[in-house]
């Protein structure tokens, strides 16, 4: 059995719910397309299609198998095109996984002005704080910020991201502006993220246990207290620049930052780097400044 033909019979079957209209599509007799199926079940052990006399349907296995069916027949149409250099432009379907706020701002504009300059492609932007699963999830890259864990992708830099404490100027007016890490323990906090605020200070890693008066898992909701005077807050630089840059948040522990966090653009190692994601990176670089970094 080529198990390449056998997958491109179970996807056609699963895509037309037939195998007449399978087989005609594969230029195959309808016998063939019924064999290499069945030879596909027998070599996974399991059934992929429930067959009646007048259905044909999915099961859950089939349902997982199709996307990694589908996926690798990409691949392999994709090797072949590259190999014969028959493709220059980027077409298909490109699905782009991002953090919910960040995609939204940041993400979103580059993926506009990437489909206006590639007709071909269509686009799909997943915005998610949830770390998704690339290949399970059909994904085929992911902006992501932080360290990252080791793992089989590919993760290409495009950026750095402060974390920032910021607090409105009438409440540093009252309260005092923090000096040191330390201080923060004598002010009203706002958590969003971990309760536990790292800095760095002589060379060494610094934790204040903050005991927060607001608990939020929106940083949009953080911020709003903290500009209505409701005390210290720490964010990723971009959720908080256009308060700050409005004056209505003020930066304070500056000298006491972590180092900046990376931003990486990340794709499984398993997939041919195709013309639609080597030039969706290209295009970030090209229009983007995700230097969040700069102090």
């Amino acid at each position: 059995m080529d198990r390449i033909d056998a997958m491109a019979a179970f996807v056609a079957v699963a895509d037309l719910q037939g195998f007449a209209p399978a087989a005609r599509k594969l230029g195959l007799s309808p016998s063939n397309v019924t064999r290499l199926i069945a030879a596909l079940e027998d070599r996974l052990g399991a059934r992929l299609l429930q067959r009646t006399t007048r259905s044909v349907t999915l099961t859950d296995v089939g349902a997982r198998y199709l996307e990694r069916a589908r996926r690798i027949l990409a691949d392999v149409e994709e090797a072949e095109i590259s190999a014969q250099a028959e493709r220059t432009q980027p077409s298909g379907r490109l699905v782009v996984s991002a953090p919910i706020g960040f995609g939204r701002l940041h993400v979103s504009p580059v993926m506009s002005a990437y489909l206006q300059r590639y007709p071909d492609v269509s686009g799909e932007l997943r915005l998610s704080d949830r770390m998704v699963h690339l290949v399970e999830d059909g994904v085929d890259l992911a902006v992501r910020i932080g360290h990252l864990p080791d793992s089989s992708l590919v993760a290409r830099s495009v950026g750095d991201m402060r974390r920032l404490v910021v607090a409105s100027p009438d409440y540093l007016k009252r309260r005092g502006e923090p000096k040191n890490p330390a201080a923060v323990l004598s002010h009203d906090t706002i958590q969003f993220g971990t309760s536990d605020w790292v800095f760095a200070e002589d060379g060494r890693e610094v934790r204040v246990p903050c005991t927060p008066r607001f608990i939020t898992n929106s940083a949009d909701a953080a911020l709003l207290h903290a500009e209505q005077g409701g005390g210290l807050t720490r964010v990723l630089a971009y959720q908080a620049a256009g308060a700050v840059e409005a004056g209505r948040l003020k930066i304070v522990l500056t000298k006491f930052e972590q180092a900046a966090l990376p931003i990486h653009i990340v794709y499984p190692t398993s997939r041919l780097l195709s013309a639609k994601v080597r030039t969706f990176v290209d295009m970030v670089i090209e229009v983007s400044d995700w230097k969040f970094g700069k102090r």
